[in-house]
């Protein structure tokens, strides 16, 4: 009888031991990752990260300041936005001709850099409406002998890789006639060291450019005129809508005049 009852005894302290690692087991167990699979093309919903990516070599739409945090025109209207969405803004920097890219594969969610809407472009990504207008212009030393876009036949274009600039250049003169760099700092720095005989620019990256490399001017006469927006992922619809809606709401009560005259002082 009593080892009848000890083995009771020991069956039940078994019974109570795995009933309790069944517990802490449950209590443990890993959080589905469906959520974060599709959070680029998920409705926005508040506390939500928008991942912006761009290029922060392109003052004043993205630059980085003394304590190395993208600011400027585009940084401050992605936060506006993420703000009207109740969404957290983080910040990618990354190299301009990876942006596109970077969101029609989801691993950022909108791109504002400076980024010129094309019909190219549109095969891959969608834009929302511009926000801004550019115009491309040509930085030369000064005294050089290009006067205008007609002289640059023969000529040795310094361009920043994937922009509107290069693709504009690349088409008008000759791939053998254009050299790509990094970014707009590294093209100037070609100009200014004679490796190039101008750069062709957007001009407001083009006035800062010029102001810090005495011996550099700006011509008159503009290569184009352009227009600005951001990109999203084709699939990602919803966040296209709301970030449209956003950008309204912050034209209308005058937001978005105010960033950039923030930064560009009108003439």
């Amino acid at each position: 009888m009593k080892a009848f009852v000890k083995v009771l005894a020991l069956a039940l302290c078994v019974a109570l031991i795995g009933g309790v690692f069944a517990g802490c087991t449950n209590t443990t167990t890993a959080p589905s990752t469906t959520d974060d699979a599709t959070a680029t093309t998920a409705a926005p919903v508040a506390g939500e990260e928008l991942v912006m990516g761009t290029n922060a070599a392109f003052p004043p739409y993205e630059f980085t300041d003394d304590q190395g945090n993208v600011v400027g025109i585009d940084a401050e209207i992605a936060q506006a936005i993420a703000d009207k969405l109740g969404m957290t803004l983080v910040i990618k920097d990354m190299e301009f001709d990876s942006l596109l890219t970077a969101v029609a594969g989801g691993s950022i969610d909108i791109v504002l850099a400076g980024l010129t809407v094309t019909e190219e472009r549109k095969q891959s990504v969608n834009f929302t409406d511009t926000y801004a207008k550019g115009v491309q212009v040509i930085i030369v030393k000064e005294g050089s002998a290009i006067k205008s876009v007609d002289d640059l036949e023969g000529k040795t274009i310094g361009v920043q890789a994937g922009t509107t600039g290069d693709i504009y250049c690349t088409d008008d003169f000759g791939q053998e006639n254009v050299k790509q760099f990094a970014n707009g700092t590294l093209a100037v720095a070609a100009l200014v060291n004679d490796q190039v005989d101008c750069v062709v620019i957007d001009n407001e990256p083009a006035k800062n450019f010029v102001a810090a490399n005495a011996g550099l001017a700006i011509l008159e006469t503009a290569y184009t005129e352009e227009d600005y927006a951001a990109a999203i992922a084709k699939e990602n619809t919803e966040l296209l809508d709301k970030v449209n809606a956003a950008m309204a709401e912050l034209k209308a009560d005058g937001t978005i005049d105010a960033i950039i005259g923030k930064y560009i002082t009108a003439e």
